[in-house]
């Protein structure tokens, strides 16, 4: 049986960007450049990351019971700013919270299969996110007339999450599962995991000049935008601000999200924003 729970949304509420860590940063900053009014919340969820190995169900428990609690700061929209809990909650989220505009991951497919010359596409993903039925759903609806190689990425997401773009490790790292890819005449690269953006720029070095890499950030935030302008939820005016929160240690996310987003960054540890494994189901 669905429960539905009713939370109104308000125009001068914050726009609440989930993931379970570093990733959804490459969300966070295209937000601030395209809603440069708006308040924004970030929760890293990085007491259970990685979510990429973990059952599907099991992202579903966190990312319902951790919407639960976003929507009570309050929020009026949450950008599930995770491939990974997209593809195991976003169906979900939006049948548990009917009246809160959700905006999630979708793998980005579509773009790459519409300019594609050689009609090979590659995916990099964690490989929940190919296994869920979001992806299915993609591939149904975009994929019919290209190749689309599936990668999945086991240990990036977590080496982005601990090392800088420029850690030596890195480019071999990248290069395990972008090389293969390219050899099998891939022209375009879908980064269909919100950490993999952090590192374009490796991953275009290792591709090569001749590959291009699809980038689904800056689609995700005019989509924001699009979803506050059609409910009128867009903020009045006023300056914007942002505000980091994670579930767990908090100094070393500080420290990476400051690389990432070229500016000092204070998150603070907010543990009641998390479920245990074997907390209550909504």
């Amino acid at each position: 049986m669905n429960i539905e729970i009713i939370h109104t949304p308000n125009p001068d509420a914050r726009i609440s960007v989930y993931d379970s860590g570093l990733g959804g940063l490459s969300i966070l900053r295209e937000l601030e450049q395209e809603l440069p009014g708006e308040r924004l919340y970030y929760f890293a969820d990085n007491a259970h990351l990685p979510y990429g190995p973990r059952p599907l169900d099991e992202v579903r428990r966190f990312a319902i019971a951790i919407a639960d609690q976003l929507l009570r700061l309050p929020s009026k929209a949450v950008v599930v700013a995770c491939n990974t809990a997209s593809a195991a909650a976003l169906k979900p989220l939006r049948q548990t919270f009917p009246d809160i505009p959700f905006i999630g991951m979708e793998p980005a497919v579509k773009p790459a299969a519409r300019d594609s010359r050689s009609g090979k596409v590659g995916v990099l993903a964690t490989q929940a996110t190919f296994q869920g039925e979001l992806f299915e759903s993609v591939m149904e609806r975009f994929a019919h007339d290209v190749e689309v190689v599936r990668m999945p990425c086991p240990g990036l997401a977590e080496f982005i999450e601990m090392h800088p773009p420029d850690h030596p490790a890195m480019e071999p790292m990248v290069a395990k599962y972008v090389t293969p890819l390219v050899e099998r005449g891939v022209d375009t690269l879908v980064l269909a995991c919100t950490h993999y953006p952090l590192i374009k720029d490796v991953i275009a070095q290792v591709a090569g000049d001749g590959v291009a890499i699809v980038d689904p950030s800056p689609a995700i935030a005019r989509r924001t935008r699009q979803v506050l302008e059609e409910g009128g939820l867009l903020a009045s005016g006023g300056a914007g601000e942002t505000t980091i929160n994670v579930s767990g240690e908090a100094e070393r996310f500080s420290r990476s999200a400051s690389v990432h987003l070229g500016r000092e960054v204070r998150a603070v540890s907010a543990p009641f924003l998390w479920v245990p494994v074997d907390g209550p189901a909504l």
